[in-house]
């Protein structure tokens, strides 16, 4: 049956390949997917995360540059003993009152790990039992009002870190944006064999039957992600900045997909 809406897209796309074989010199302007393929393709970014636009909306001033270095030697307000000369100062290990929030502190450094892309994800989870029960709120119900508003800052944004750190995608644009490296979140792929595979992505789910069939999608759609997720390793490791950007825009659309998929399970 002739379906106007993917001839319509098919149409697009056709263009999409002849533009993009044009040669450099006669190319204009930098060509920008039609709205109308927004409403039949829906794993396009942006993604509706609140902790991803969180993320790309955090101040560049409070990030160091060299994050291998300790952060302070701070002591404590309470009883004035001096903190760790490396890591995070989040709770005295002396008296043990919480500490305010040391902006500096980045968020590898609050699990102690290094400023990179491949994790141990049993270790964060680890790591970040144990703060939580140094810093939860409901643990200082009985301190000053000071400690407490101390209390509720670290467990947020050790909360906040563990979340960030623990998704792949989220931990490679937050690795980005500690190099000052900017990702425009409603940045859009206009890469025809790309859209292509999420039309057909999308009606295959539409048309899937069951759970199993879902499944299947599912898993298909992860081995992709998981390959640009490698991607963005190894580009990140070479501070290919460039290469590294590209991945996790490629990232949102797997992400997407795979947001889309959860929900019809």
């Amino acid at each position: 049956m002739w379906n106007p809406r993917k001839h319509l897209l098919l149409s697009s796309l056709s263009l999409l390949r002849h533009i993009s074989s044009t040669p450099p010199l006669l190319r204009l302007h930098p060509l920008k997917p039609s709205p109308l393929l927004s409403p039949s393709i829906s794993f396009l970014p942006p993604v509706d995360s609140q902790l991803r636009s969180n993320l790309l909306n955090l101040p560049l001033c409070g990030f160091p540059r060299n994050l291998s270095s300790s952060n302070s030697c701070s002591s404590c307000w309470n009883c004035g003993a001096v903190g760790p000369t490396s890591g995070a100062f989040l709770a005295c290990g002396s008296c043990g009152a919480v500490q305010p929030v040391d902006a500096s502190v980045d968020y590898f450094q609050i699990f102690g790990m290094e400023k990179m892309y491949e994790i141990e994800e049993g270790n964060l989870e680890g790591i970040y039992k144990d703060w939580q029960k140094k810093l939860h709120p409901d643990l200082v119900h009985s301190k000053s009002e000071k400690e407490k508003s101390f209390s509720a800052e670290q467990s947020a944004r050790v909360i906040d870190a563990y979340r960030t750190l623990k998704d792949p995608l989220s931990r490679a644009l937050y690795l980005l944006k500690l190099e000052r490296i900017h990702v425009d979140e409603e940045n859009t792929i206009s890469e025809p064999d790309l859209l292509m595979e999420m039309m057909e992505m999308r009606e295959a789910v539409e048309e899937a039957k069951d759970a199993q069939s879902l499944n299947e999608i599912q898993s298909k759609v992860k081995k992709k992600l998981e390959a640009w997720s490698n991607s963005f390793k190894e580009a990140f490791s070479k501070q290919d900045f460039d290469s590294a950007v590209n991945c996790t825009e490629r990232m949102k659309y797997y992400v997407r997909a795979l947001e889309e998929i959860t929900k019809k399970l």
